[in-house]
Order: structure tokens, then C-alpha cells, then sequence
């Protein structure tokens, strides 16, 4: 079964491969350095930023450009702000950096993030107003992350404490959430009062090249992926990853959403309208072809992981952190790190199970809620 989840997302279950042959080619070679960069396509450079945290990398990626300044280059995603991000980016841009282009070193146009997440869009901030250029992202991510920073410093919400201990946490772990609330901005530069908004369905020129947005939900709000035909590139970000399956969560502002649905049907969709010779270019691990094969076994790890949650809920009734063994191989400490995320990702399984009228919900008079099927 699958891990439980880190920030973006956790290793596959071996045993949910679909039945058709799984086989992904990683045609770009070994990842560049922090500070260094790799072509993998005309115009189009990987670049890879360290994080702290399990998930130890982010893939960012630089599209050359042009605007009435002359030329230079897009930015897609941008690391945390970190020491070691800053310094990559320092090194990326001087004037023998890989990214110079006048003996003042690099020139950043724009810089697109796909989505709100800290190791996304943490340094948009220090580069849209080091460069002087617009921050383009969708409308919710944006205004999702300027309310995420805003929380910087508050309590935990009452909302947010009866979301979680109606999930079952006990009060050691509802102490522990209050210690860490709010520390989201802890990776952020602020970001510019100002953006560009990307839709679905636009047409971006960069460069010599016309990139189309395409949106996804279910990890993230409005997650936008970057597609060029003529160079047969797509930037998935997080929402295509060729080892791990994104993170998939109800947090306590729409406890009741069903953003496991919103995930199948946005990779569905992907599976259907787009050409399997793409050029995956993902925020983790490497450049991949084979994207029809991994959308698929992305679609059927979530089907078996729901199968397996049914068999679960039909033994007895369960409350959210009973249902961790069905969906995670990895025991999850009940005051650990690991807590929120596998709540949430597990309030999503069983808040798809209720959207499609499978189960049911009651509280009980402890009031934790109680899942089982009909």
C-alpha cells in the first residue's frame, strides 16, 4: 500500500499497477546540480532546487523568452525560500551563471507558478521584484496562498480544532496542530500585490513557442500545467509525477469538498485529450515519456485504495484515523508529523464515498464522526 503522504505526495502501491505493461523512459539523464542546468528541449532548461523536507527536491524550469526589453527568460516554479534555494538562484543568475545573458548576468521576463505550495511559488516573491516582472498564476492559487500567508501568526481557529477532533484526533495532537498553526509562510517571500491570471483553455507565447494552460483540481485549487504542441513539452507540476502520487487532502476551510473526485476526473481528462508522446517535464523526480501509462496506474492506485476502504467500512463502522491501515502502508503516529496529512488524505477517500451515496455519515456522542457504508 502506499506511504503515507509527505508535502506533495507519496510512493505508489506496487500492487495497484493496472493491468496493462507500466513502463516509464527517462530520456534527460541525470538531474543538474543545485545552480546548474540541463537543456531538454530547444529553449527550455531543468533546473533542480534542494528542500527541506522528506521530498528533498523540486524540479523548476526555464523557458527562453523575449518582451519589448529584449531577451530573456520565463521562470516556471521557484523553490522554498531557504539558504540553499537563494543560493542556487544567486549562482543561476550571476554574470557567470548559466542563465546570463549579458555580462549583468540573467534577465527573468516572468515567472508562472503552477500552484499556492511553498516549494512552488516561495521564492516569486525575492524574483518578481528582484527582475522587476509580473507573477503570472490561476486566480485561486494566487488568492488561496495570499490567504494562507494572512494566517501567519493567528491561533487555530475553533473550525479548524472541531474539524480535526472530529476526525479523531486526541488532545495531545489537537496541542500539537495549535504549536504549528500558521507556519506557512515560513518558506514564503512575500508575494507581489499584483499577478497575471492564467485560465484554462489560454494561450501564453513565450518565446518562439505558444504554450496552452490546462487546469487540474484535486491537489491543489486550480493547478495549472503548461503544454507546448510545437515542442511537444507539457509541465505538469505536481500534477503528474512520475514516482509519487500527489497528496490529495480536505482541510477544515470546506470540510465537506471532494477533492479526490476533482483529482480523478482532472487526470481522466488528461488521459483523454493529450497525446501520450509528450515530454513530461514534473516538479519531482525526472523529465519521463509514458504519460497515458502513469495516468493510468494514478487512476487505479485511488480505485484500489477505495476498494480497499470499502472492505474496511463494511466490518464496522470507522472514524478517519481508523481508516489509515486501508490507504497507507506505514503506521501513522496518532501525535506524529505525518498526522494531518493522512487525515486529510483519508477524510478524502471517505468524503468521495459519500459524494458517490456509498456511505454514510454519523456523529457520535463523543462527537467524532463515524463512517460506514450503506
Amino acid at each position: 500500500m502506499p506511504e503515507a503522504p509527505t508535502s506533495d505526495g507519496r510512493p505508489d502501491d506496487p500492487a495497484t499497477a493496472p493491468d496493462t505493461p507500466y513502463a516509464l523512459q527517462y530520456p534527460c539523464g541525470e538531474p543538474p546540480a543545485p545552480g546548474q542546468v540541463r537543456e531538454v528541449a530547444p529553449g527550455v532548461l531543468w533546473l533542480r532546487m534542494p528542500l527541506p523536507f522528506a521530498l528533498n527536491h523540486i524540479n523548476l524550469w526555464a523557458v527562453a523568452d523575449e518582451d519589448e526589453h529584449g531577451t530573456g527568460w520565463a521562470v516556471i516554479d521557484t523553490g522554498t525560500k531557504t539558504p540553499e534555494a537563494m543560493a542556487a538562484w544567486r549562482q543561476l543568475i550571476s554574470p557567470e551563471g548559466p542563465l546570463a545573458a549579458t555580462p549583468q548576468g540573467a534577465r527573468i521576463t516572468r515567472v508562472f507558478c503552477t500552484h499556492m505550495h511553498p516549494d512552488h511559488v516561495g521564492m516569486a516573491g525575492w524574483l518578481t521584484r528582484k527582475f522587476q516582472c509580473r507573477l503570472w498564476m490561476t486566480r485561486l492559487e494566487y488568492l488561496t496562498c495570499r490567504t494562507l500567508v494572512a494566517d501567519t501568526g493567528r491561533e487555530a481557529p475553533d473550525d479548524a480544532i472541531d474539524f480535526y477532533r472530529r476526525m479523531g484526533w486526541n488532545e495531545e495532537a489537537l496541542d500539537i496542530y495549535r504549536s504549528r498553526f500558521g507556519g506557512y509562510s515560513k518558506y514564503m517571500h512575500t508575494l507581489p500585490d499584483s499577478f497575471r491570471r492564467l485560465s484554462d483553455g489560454d494561450t501564453v507565447r513565450i518565446g518562439a513557442h505558444d504554450w496552452r494552460v490546462i487546469v487540474g483540481r484535486g491537489h491543489s485549487p486550480e493547478h495549472a500545467c503548461l503544454m507546448s504542441d510545437s515542442l511537444g513539452v507539457l509541465v505538469s507540476g505536481d500534477q503528474v509525477l512520475p514516482r509519487i502520487s500527489s497528496n490529495v487532502s480536505v482541510f477544515p476551510t470546506e470540510p465537506d469538498a471532494d477533492p479526490l473526485g476533482d483529482w480523478i476526473e482532472s487526470l481522466t481528462r488528461l488521459r483523454s485529450t493529450l497525446s501520450d508522446d509528450l515530454l513530461v517535464l514534473p516538479a519531482h523526480g525526472e523529465p519521463f515519456r509514458g504519460l497515458h501509462a502513469r495516468l493510468d496506474r494514478l487512476i487505479h492506485g485511488h480505485e484500489r485504495g477505495l476498494q480497499r476502504l470499502r472492505r474496511t467500512l463494511a466490518e464496522a463502522p470507522k472514524r478517519t484515523v481508523d481508516v489509515f491501515s486501508a490507504l497507507f502502508a506505514r503506521a501513522i503516529d496518532s501525535n506524529g508529523e505525518l498526522l494531518g496529512m493522512a487525515t486529510g488524505e483519508g477524510a478524502a477517500h471517505l468524503n468521495h464515498l459519500l459524494a458517490l451515496g456509498e456511505a454514510v455519515r454519523e456523529t457520535g456522542a463523543d462527537g467524532v464522526y463515524r463512517y460506514r457504508m450503506k
